[in-house]
């Protein structure tokens, strides 16, 4: 059967508002390379039958799940809840599938709603015109039962509808998070060339952090990173700082049950015993580094000093992990060859007992590092295909490390 990038799903009939605590299915879209770590994160929670697909994650739980998931999850763009599917192979076909759905369950005649689109077709090839021919069925539906119709606001809507099209399957569902989960609501202001929280989140989970080292981004920016490794490492929800999710707009809204989920997910944070620093050469990063982490109330575990990494050294005892993102040369235009040689020097002379991670979208700059990676992983930042790569600095000489052992 079809679903929403790749993810199938068995469609169970359900009244979205009557059977509110009952459990139904879900799909929480994500990166691409992040699905195994997401499908954890969901398992963690407690989310029942997780199955991955590509760029996304199907799984079972009930209302409250739904507000959990919203709040918690690090590695989800959107969390959906599908409500019907059917085959359409034109435009009619589109138009009348959309009308079987009893809208009024969703929406009155009041509200506004947004339609979004995604699609892998061949019969439908212009997501404006899905969205166009789906909102007509939705407002012709009112207009027929009601004598009015619910108007379209793309910028806050009442519902925002989610339309997936994989050659001839329709998938339709709710979207409940709203704006992308990656606004966390920290962010207000950024660098020239920012990276994605739920990049950021990804990137911080397949390195294997978990907060139990000193932890060091050398280039932070705006301090997402940061960010998003304290709040890892205390077991903080991701978006406990975000103004709003789609689900408060809905007419089974239950805002007493969404308190206890958040005091229930509070309850676990733990706190954090070792270092979380971050250097930037340029003032205005540093102050904007700073304001974000005020902005995410993590001041008392986060510091951000300005220095430039490459006249750094190890200020501290025992392992660390170093986890940034260097300039790729697209945004920001520096001396590739130069700028990834004097990195690979700075680690190799000067960050023993290190696990150091960045990502880079310029493969041939990694050339330059003059160090072998341990581990690559394949990912994307934005449109950029991306390396996430791993490199193992050892105090004292590596041949010195496995005779010790």
């Amino acid at each position: 059967m079809g679903g929403f990038e790749g993810v199938p799903f068995i469609f169970h009939r359900l009244n979205c508002y009557s059977l509110c605590m009952e459990n139904f299915q879900m799909i929480a879209k994500t990166l691409f390379g992040f699905e195994e770590i997401l499908a954890k994160e969901l398992r963690d929670l407690g989310a029942q039958d997780v199955h991955m697909g590509t760029r996304a994650v199907r799984f079972v739980g009930d209302k409250g799940f739904m507000y959990k998931a919203n709040l918690a999850l690090r590695t989800a763009l959107k969390v959906l809840k599908p409500i019907h599917q059917f085959r359409a192979f034109n435009d009619n076909a589109l138009y009348q599938g959309i009308q079987t759905i009893d809208w009024s369950q969703y929406l009155n005649p009041h509200q506004t709603f947004v339609v979004d689109v995604t699609l892998h077709s061949e019969n439908f090839k212009h997501s404006q015109f899905v969205a166009l021919k789906t909102k007509d069925a939705i407002v012709d539906q009112f207009r027929q039962n009601y004598g009015i119709r619910p108007s379209i606001d793309k910028d806050h809507p009442d519902l925002r509808i989610n339309v997936h099209i994989d050659r001839e399957q329709v998938s339709v569902a709710l979207d409940t998070s709203g704006a992308s989960l990656h606004h966390r609501g920290y962010r207000k202001i950024t660098n020239i060339a920012p990276i994605n929280e739920v990049l950021a989140a990804g990137m911080l989970l397949l390195s294997g952090w978990k907060g139990q080292s000193d932890f060091m981004d050398p280039m932070c920016g705006s301090g997402t990173l940061l960010i998003e490794a304290a709040m890892i490492a205390c077991n903080i929800p991701a978006n406990i700082n975000r103004k709003e999710f789609a689900f408060e707009k809905w007419a089974d809204w239950d805002s007493d049950l969404f308190d206890t989920i958040i005091d229930s997910l509070m309850k676990k944070t733990r706190d954090f015993p070792y270092t979380l620093k971050g250097l930037d050469k340029a003032p205005s990063a540093v102050a904007k580094a700073r304001e974000n982490i005020q902005n995410a109330n993590l001041e008392d575990y986060i510091s951000v000093t300005q220095a430039n990494f490459f006249d750094s050294e190890k200020e501290t005892q025992g392992p660390l992990q170093l986890v940034f993102n260097p300039p790729y040369g697209e945004r920001l235009e520096i001396d590739l060859e130069r700028f990834y040689r004097e990195l690979g020097d700075t680690l190799k002379q000067s960050y023993p007992g290190t696990e150091a991670w960045f990502i880079t979208a310029n493969l041939e700059a990694l050339k330059f590092v003059g160090l072998k990676p341990s581990k690559k992983i394949k990912l994307f930042n934005g449109s950029l295909e991306s390396r996430l790569v791993k490199y193992e600095l050892y105090a004292g000489s590596r041949k010195a490390k496995f005779q010790n052992q």
